[in-house]
């Protein structure tokens, strides 16, 4: 029987005496279907009107973890591009140590050494007796005795420390010789030597034995020097932690190539080197015999750190206050013998291959240290005018 009969049925009371069912005509509706569990359809995922609790909370977190991450890289961006204005200084002379009277602006350290070395440091009479100290119009030189024998409680040598001190200034020393050879620890450097380490040392030039690696640059400090930072510099870094109770005293150090100290240094005729001490930095230049710039060869003009183009050892500001750790400084040229660097037996003997031990050494050879000495040609000392 088809839906209409039915239907027709019912409207006209028929069909309830033969027990068929009566039936309602289906009615469409707009009602959603039953839910019977399970995800709704919600819209879309990245309309934020459709997310649940639970994830608004993940992505506030999320978006704040980014903020914070976004924040801190550019802080540590800045930080670790932090340098200071090196802008021009205009140098005018102060001191000019040079001629037949440059160790007449000296003192002359009596005694062994305060760094265990196996020297006794001559007063300067008697350097100027056995010939260890001499100048002429040209040059000074200052040297190791290489003419005695049995130096059982170590070799005659010379330490001098200039009568003027410095907080600040251009330094430029030209070096016609440096010393080297088994056993050596020369230096030429800057230093309050009756307040080290609070007012800093400065280490222009220095190495020990043969000195094959190059010139070393370094600061010493009390706590709170470090080069961890940005730095314009062609040297090769050895050390950032200037502080004297870290890495055995090590200091800050910056090494040059092997031309720039040693018998290469020597063969090339020497040469300058220019270091700067201002509150920004100290910065330290070498320039070999054939190209030294015009304005440090001229008399008729005051050199000019800002065209020298980068330095050779950079020490900046940034985390270090030079003002506070660098005053009243000497500058100090001194022939030392073993000590504390050279003589230990793992740069003595199985790093620079010296023979015997470092004491024994200095006590038999004596010609070996014909090698032994400095030759300058003049300090000269520049102050901001």
């Amino acid at each position: 029987m088809s839906f209409n009969t039915l239907a027709n049925m019912a409207q006209s009371g028929r069909g309830q005496e033969k027990g068929y069912p009566i039936a309602s005509p289906a009615i469409p509706t707009s009602d959603p279907p039953p839910y019977y569990g399970g995800a709704r359809n919600q819209g879309p995922r990245w309309n934020p009107r459709n997310w649940s609790r639970r994830t608004i909370i993940l992505v506030a977190i999320g978006t704040i973890f980014l903020l914070i991450a976004i924040i801190v890289g550019a802080v540590e961006g800045v930080k670790a591009n932090r340098y200071p204005d090196y802008s021009p200084i205009n140098y005018k002379l102060q001191d000019a140590y040079s001629g037949t009277d440059f160790f007449s602006n000296f003192d002359y350290f009596n005694g062994y050494d305060p760094a265990q070395g196996f020297v006794h440091y001559l007063p300067e009479a008697s350097a100027n007796a056995l010939n260890l100290t001499f100048a002429s119009t040209t040059s000074a030189v200052l040297k190791v005795d290489s003419v005695n024998t049995n130096q059982f409680t170590g070799r005659n040598s010379v330490r001098i420390s200039s009568k003027t001190q410095y907080s600040s200034g251009l330094f430029v020393f030209d070096v016609v010789h440096s010393p080297y050879g088994c056993a050596t620890w020369p230096a030429l450097w800057l230093v309050d030597e009756t307040n080290w380490p609070a007012m800093g040392e400065i280490d222009v030039m220095e190495a020990v034995n043969g000195a094959t690696t190059g010139n070393q640059m370094t600061l010493h400090t009390t706590e709170g020097c470090t080069m961890n930072v940005k730095r314009k510099e062609i040297g090769k870094v050895l050390e950032k932690n200037c502080w004297n109770e870290t890495n055995s005293n090590a200091g800050c150090g910056v090494e040059g190539a092997p031309a720039t100290y040693g018998q290469e240094f020597n063969n090339n005729g020497g040469g300058i080197y220019a270091m700067e001490l201002r509150s920004q930095g100290i910065r330290v230049w070498f320039f070999p015999r054939s190209s030294i710039p015009s304005d440090i060869t001229s008399n008729s003009s005051t050199p000019d750190p800002s065209t020298w183009g980068t330095a050779l050892a950079d020490f900046p500001q940034t985390d270090c206050n030079i003002n506070q750790h660098f005053g009243n400084l000497s500058i100090v040229a001194n022939i030392d013998l073993c000590g504390q660097w050279a003589g230990q037996p793992s740069v003595y003997s199985q790093q620079d291959g010296c023979p015997s031990s470092c004491t024994e050494f200095v006590t038999n050879n004596n010609t070996a240290f014909e090698t032994a000495y400095w030759e300058f040609a003049s300090f000269k000392v520049y102050s901001a005018t």
